[in-house]
């Protein structure tokens, strides 16, 4: 049988290896690109990451000012007690000399 294309061994060999160089250019890595405009991952999680520890931060914040406001209430609240009962406790003996002294002066009499 004859060659059609009238290759021999040698023509062969040739496209052989150019074939196979083209394959392996195929497959080198490619240098990148890189954009100038381009933000990085880390920029953009570090940037994100900073936003919920700001928030993090003033959630707690904030409970700590309520925690501390409510305390303060029933401090105020307990002071009140306090006060009203000394109130009446000192109206009561107040009520009580009072009723000697109204009681001494009714026998004196």
């Amino acid at each position: 049988m004859k060659d059609p294309l009238k290759t021999g061994f040698a023509d062969r060999l040739t496209l052989q290896a150019e074939a196979k160089k083209a394959l392996l250019a195929k497959l080198k890595p490619k240098p990148t690109v890189q954009a100038t405009e381009f933000e990085s991952r880390e920029v953009i999680k570090a940037r994100a990451l900073e936003i919920v520890r700001a928030a993090r931060a003033a959630a707690k914040e904030e409970a700590r000012l309520a925690a501390e406001a409510a305390a303060l209430a029933e401090l105020e609240a307990k002071r009140g007690e306090r006060k009203e009962r000394k109130a009446l406790t000192k109206a009561e003996q107040k009520a009580k000399r009072d009723a000697k002294y109204a009681a001494r002066k009714a026998r004196s009499r």
